[in-house]
């Protein structure tokens, strides 16, 4: 059986926490897509962790941790984040690493701060972890997977055809100091050393442990509005987000991606730029960033103070359909308990006519939010463990947010432990 954890909307909706709490009953996770440009933060027994390139079922000794095909590979990052972990006394994770996933190579971070710098006030709101330029060369076939690691012959020629192309951006574009071929493959050969007890065919390691009957979780990163196809384009990631992806991005047939839990957040949140219909700001903005998350709204990676919104259904029942989700886990939502009132984003009004679908970046941009605003519960809900505890108001709060995206909330997180977390039946469900 093969699920997948995916996000509804911007990203940071909460998905490490669902990942680490239902890899309990997993014996495989993966990451299939993305880098080391987002994170998924996670409070269990052994203490608070921001975790970049690891799946987020690092936690388990009985399970198997791979990194996909599909990431971005930043390796030095990726045995850092596992020395780091190790060292605060979490045993070490069996990990592999696919031996098509391809690398982050030390120029691809470098290209990507010159961009920014070169966009300035047009920039995208990198976080400069080299994503944008890892995925343009590896579409453009110029790319090195990790299997490439081991042939140093090969490898020697390759960069230095690589290399001819980047200094002419260099020094004509950026203008800045050029590659030379022998160091990067110094930095490679390093790299090699630290991958080689991990990496393997991760595909059919996959493929058979399926057809022993193990369980796989497949870990999203980021969001649908961050998808280059299907997002807020052009300010998305550069990798599908998609739980359709998944089956790429870790080399399985898609058919066997049977349940697909989509993680929204009980209000909206975002880091970098882009169409935020129900953006909130000031001190309205302060206060709800200050409460949220553990520690409050502050990107995993970057630290940056994340966009606050009030949940915006229209932009969630699309993310929940373009991901197919099955489940929907409802996050965060004992943030929302200091409130009288809470808006709810239900429709767009564009052009002085009110939609309820999600629309393309033009139109979303002119877009203004239809709220409606429901009574608060004014309580701490954290601690409870049943449904029918919750208070009436909190109650229906979950229930008209379902009627509105239409797809059926089976978990609602109320805390951000690992048994933070309320199941429920759902009339939505198949």
């Amino acid at each position: 059986m093969v699920q997948a954890i995916v996000g509804a909307n911007w990203g940071d909706e909460g998905k490490g926490k669902i990942t680490d709490m239902l890899a309990e009953k997993a014996d495989i996770i993966v990451r299939f897509q993305g880098g080391a440009n987002a994170g998924h933060t996670i409070v269990n027994n052994y203490g608070k962790f921001a975790l970049h390139t690891l799946p987020s079922g690092v936690f388990y000794s009985h399970t198997t941790s791979i990194i996909g095909n599909g990431v971005a590979l930043d390796i030095p990052v990726l045995i850092n984040e596992l020395n780091s972990i190790v060292e605060r006394g979490v045993p070490m994770p069996k990990l592999l690493i696919s031996d098509r996933a391809q690398i982050v190579m030390p120029y691809h971070i470098l290209f990507d701060k010159y961009e920014e710098e070169r966009l300035a006030g047009k920039s995208f709101g990198s976080t400069k972890s080299g994503i944008a330029p890892f995925y343009s060369d590896k579409y453009a076939k110029i790319g090195f997977q990790v299997n490439e690691l081991f042939d140093e012959e090969r490898l020697l020629g390759k960069l230095k055809d690589v290399c001819e192309k980047k200094n002419v951006m260099l020094e004509h574009l950026y203008h800045k100091p050029l590659l030379v071929p022998e160091e990067i493959l110094e930095t490679l050969k390093e790299y090699r050393e630290m991958v080689k007890p991990f990496v393997c065919n991760t595909s059919l390691y996959l493929w058979n442990a399926l057809k022993e009957g193990k369980t796989v979780l497949l870990e999203g990163q980021l969001g649908t509005l961050k998808d280059p196809d299907h997002g807020i384009y052009p300010m998305v990631t550069s990798s599908s987000t998609l739980a359709a992806y998944g089956a790429i991005g870790a080399g399985l047939p898609p058919y066997e991606i049977t349940k697909i839990v989509t993680v929204c957040k009980a209000y909206s949140s975002a880091v970098g730029a882009g169409a935020f219909v129900s953006e909130i700001f000031g001190e309205e903005a302060d206060e709800l960033r200050k409460r949220g998350g553990d520690g409050g709204e502050f990107g995993a990676t970057t630290g940056r103070p994340r966009r606050m919104g009030w949940f915006d259904c229209v932009a969630s029942k699309y993310g929940c359909r373009m991901q197919g989700a099955t489940d929907v886990a409802f996050t965060v939502l004992d943030v929302l308990g200091y409130l009288d009132e809470i808006p709810v984003c239900t429709g767009y009004e564009i052009d002085g006519e009110v939609t309820t679908d999600f629309p393309t970046t033009a139109q979303l941009e002119k877009a203004k939010p239809v709220l409606e605003k429901l009574p608060g519960w004014k309580s701490d809900i954290r601690g409870i463990r049943k449904y029918e505890d919750l208070p009436e108001n909190c109650k229906k709060y979950i229930e008209f947010v379902e009627e509105h995206i239409g797809f059926p909330i089976t978990m609602v997180s109320n805390g951000p432990g690992r048994d933070d977390i309320i199941y429920r039946e759902s009339k939505l469900s198949k």
